[in-house]
């Protein structure tokens, strides 16, 4: 009980330390007003990076790309170096491994139980970029702008053309859902949902950027950058994470469902409505 007491004490003093420095750091202005902080952390009009001499991007974009590297890099590595491992007795990583496949796989199963094999496997892909992306800006990885300043990486799908391209992709592995289930018939099912890439791209993008300029904010008053950052980013970051993971790759998985599954009638359905007609 002291010992709780104790570092409850120490833990107060640290935070009336912070607040104490934060007050008397002052305000001492910043090279652009928060207006123009917000707006370019929508549009990225401002703090752009030379992609390797070729062509002026985003700073999404190459976040994009290190994603894709980090989880590539660990695709290789659990598929060389842990699944030759796997056991009957599982470990801890073994494990967490079948528990996250399993999560995905249920979910396709659950939801399109008539066809679901690469369903599964996109929603488990979908999910872990998504996941891994929103958690990629705590990180705090920097680059350096055109214009020499350096800048922290964002979230990939904080970009509205990242976020535009995962829910029109999503659209299409559903559409690929609707063909093979339906043939050209499961294209009018799928494009009845004409409004579906459009909600699942604007969510995303919007979720992500939600929490960015709540940390933008926080971050440009100088008597609330000191402590209460860690806690907002934190938790922005990993709430936004698990939700919009589990809504897009529920709703793809949804909807793939529902546009795949077999609409003709088979024989038996049609003898007895024929006999019940009579």
């Amino acid at each position: 009980m002291k010992q709780h007491k104790k570092g409850l004490a120490l833990w107060i003093a640290a935070v009336l330390v912070l607040l104490a420095g934060a007050l008397l750091a002052g305000y001492k202005g910043r090279a652009e007003s928060v207006q123009e902080a917000m707006r370019d952390a929508v549009l990225h009009n401002v703090n752009q990076i030379d992609l390797f001499g070729v062509k002026v991007v985003n700073p999404g974009l190459i976040s994009a790309f290190t994603v894709t590297a980090i989880l590539l890099l660990a695709a290789v590595l659990i598929r060389v170096l842990v699944i030759p491992r796997f056991k009957l007795a599982p470990g801890k990583l073994q494990l967490a491994l079948e528990e996250l496949v399993g999560l995905f796989d249920g979910m396709a199963k659950s939801n399109s139980p008539h066809r679901n094999g690469f369903l599964g496997a996109y929603i488990f892909a979908a999910g872990a970029y998504i996941f891994v992306g929103t958690l990629f800006e705590l990180l705090g990885l920097q680059a350096v702008t055109v214009h020499g300043e350096p800048i922290t990486l964002p979230a990939p799908l904080s970009d509205v053309n990242a976020a535009i391209a995962m829910g029109v992709l999503s659209y299409l592995v559903i559409l690929s859902g609707g063909i093979a289930g339906n043939g050209l018939g499961g294209v009018g099912k799928t494009l009845k949902e004409f409004s579906l890439p459009i909600s699942m791209s604007f969510r995303l993008f919007g979720a992500l950027l939600s929490g960015l300029l709540v940390t933008e904010l926080v971050y440009y008053f100088v008597t609330l950058s000191y402590v209460v950052p860690v806690v907002v980013g934190v938790l922005f970051t990993l709430l936004h994470a698990i939700i919009q993971t589990y809504v897009l790759t529920m709703l793809t998985a949804l909807y793939y469902g529902e546009v795949s599954e077999t609409s003709h009638k088979s024989p038996k359905t049609e003898e007895a409505a024929a006999a019940s007609g009579k």
